[in-house]
This record gives structure tokens, sequence and C-alpha cells, in this order.
């Protein structure tokens, strides 16, 4: 079982022009299509299109039209109820695969912090990995997210699920500052460079830099960081290793929840038994396979080819070194 946690879920409307963006001008478009969404809604919605036994865990009222279209696609959901709608985020697609997004703060959740933090709790019991991803809406704390792994921790104990996390601003600095133990990160490389300095472009250029900067997360109290580089591909740290692996050719229709496939890719092959090496080639493989679908849409694990990805081993660099 995976239990996904989004704090800050969205129904997200998908529009693709068939030309540039103009700005200032009238265009329509394409295609519109409306998705739940928010990274840990997109997580789940990955795995339980493969088949996977997944529950997202979710503020929102029951006939929220998040709520609606995940259970319309067979996504098992949890719910804290709230009386305010959740927020609606807008994508922007053009031919190239350029992605504007547009998105809402979301409802102010100030006075549900603590009712969110014990759902999660009672049901990451059941968990083989609790996934906390995504943003935070207005009126929750920074430290949010390190509140609820320390509190999955101490209440479960060794039988805690493991514990991934894709945040960034400054809940992950919270979270990462906080010294709990986390099984595995996601950032890219902006999010990396915020809470350990260093240059995102060179990150993305540079295997050996990106992985020394990844293991200064190692160096913090992070398990394995998977850190994904968009159309660069993505490398793979942890205690025994560094790999590397390039994202195979597509032609980029959206880049919306790309990464949340890769980490649903992740999770899928980790929870086989998969080796390092051919869970980061799933990752990759998966992160490609939703760039290549048009709007949010997430692949399932038959319409990617892991086979295709090249992983190659990365060598220990000087610690601090970019």
């Amino acid at each position: 079982m995976i239990i996904t946690v989004t704090p800050n879920p969205s129904l997200d409307r998908t529009i693709a022009l068939d030309a540039p963006l103009a700005r200032g001008a009238v265009q329509r478009s394409v295609t519109t299509t409306d998705e739940p969404g928010g990274k840990g809604v997109n997580v789940s919605r990955a795995l339980a299109a493969s088949g996977a036994d997944t529950v997202a865990i979710l503020p929102g009222a029951l006939d929220d039209p998040v709520l609606v279209a995940l259970r319309a696609r067979g996504v098992s959901t949890v719910n804290l109820p709230i009386e305010s709608r959740l927020r609606s985020n807008v994508t922007i697609t053009e031919p190239d695969g350029t992605t504007t997004k547009i998105n809402e703060p979301g409802p102010d959740l100030g006075g549900h912090a603590i009712a969110l933090l014990d759902l999660v709790v009672e049901h990451s019991r059941s968990a083989d990995w609790l996934v906390l991803a995504g943003s935070l809406p207005p009126g929750l704390p920074d430290d949010f997210l390190a509140g609820v792994v320390h509190a999955v921790r101490l209440v479960a104990g060794d039988a805690a699920p493991r514990i991934a996390v894709d945040s960034s601003g400054a809940p992950f600095r919270a979270l990462i500052d906080s010294g709990v133990r986390v099984d595995l990160v996601k950032p890219n490389a902006e999010e990396l460079a915020e809470v350990v300095g260093g240059d995102p472009a060179v990150y993305e250029a540079d295997r050996s830099a990106a992985v020394a900067g990844a293991r200064l997360l190692l160096d913090r109290g992070v398990g394995a960081v998977l850190l994904t580089l968009g159309s660069a591909g993505a490398v793979l740290v942890d205690a025994e290793g560094a790999w590397s692996a390039d994202s195979p050719r597509i032609v980029a229709l959206s880049t919306v929840g790309a990464g949340d496939s890769a980490l649903s890719g992740y999770l899928l092959a980790e929870t086989s038994g998969a080796t390092a090496p051919r869970r980061l080639a799933q990752a990759v493989a998966s992160g490609a396979a939703a760039a290549s679908l048009p709007g949010s849409i997430v692949p399932t694990l038959s319409q990617t080819s892991p086979d295709d990805v090249l992983v190659v081993p990365v060598a220990r660099t000087a610690a601090g070194q970019f």
C-alpha cells in the first residue's frame, strides 16, 4: 500500500494551443482537459493506473470536483472535510512543449492542521510507503511536513512506513533543517539548490556536480535522492552509490505531472524489488512517458520503456564539489 498526502490539491485545467502563446491576443485552444491534480494526487493516479494499491489523502468535501474526479478514475481517497472549494490551476501548453502554469493559492487550512496530521498518522499504519507531496496551502505552517514525519515515526516506531517527500521552498527547507529521517526525496535542480546551494544549471549539465549536491542531503539524514533533471534525465544517489540516466528522445506535449510520474515509477519498481539502477530507469521512463502525453494524463507501466533507458554509475566526487 502506498499512501499519498496532498495538502493543496487542485482541479487542473490544461489548455493546448496550436501556436505559440501570444500575450494580449485572442487565441482558441485545440483541446481542453480537466484532471484532479496536485503532486500526491498525481502519484496516486499513476499508481492506480498501473494497478498498484494506493490511497490519496487530501482535504476537500466529498462533492468537491477534485474528489468526484478521483473517484471516477478509480482512485481510493480519504478526505478531510472542509467547507471551501479546492483550488483550480490552469496550464497552457504550446506545440513545442513549452508549458505555462497559473496556480491558485488554495483554501486556508489554518484551522485544520491538527486534524489533517491525525488523519495521516491514522492511515499510515497500513502503508509500505507514505508520500508527502506538493505545496502547502495558506494556514499550514512551513514545518507541517516535518511535523507529519515526526508524528508518524513517533506513533508507529519501527513499524512506520518508508517516507518519500516531494516539495519545495520553505516547507522543503524546514523538513531538511528539522533533521527528521526521510527515506527518499525527489527534488529537481532548482529545489536541490534551494537547500544545499549551488547552481541549478550546473546540476543539469554536470552529473558529478548533481551527485555531489545530492550527497549533501544524504549527509543531513536523507536515505536516497531521486534528482529529476527534466529533459536531461535524472540521477539517483543513496548510501550504496550513485547512478545517472538520460531521458529517452520524445516529442514533449506537456510536462505537467512528469516529475510525479517519475516518482510513481520509482515506487512501483522499488515495491517490486528492483535494484537501484532499475528503479532509476523506471523513474526516467515514466517521467518521459508522461511528458509525451497531452495535458496532465499519467502513463501506465505498459506505456513506459525502461529497457530503453541507459543507466550508468557516477564516480564519487569530493564532498561539496559542484
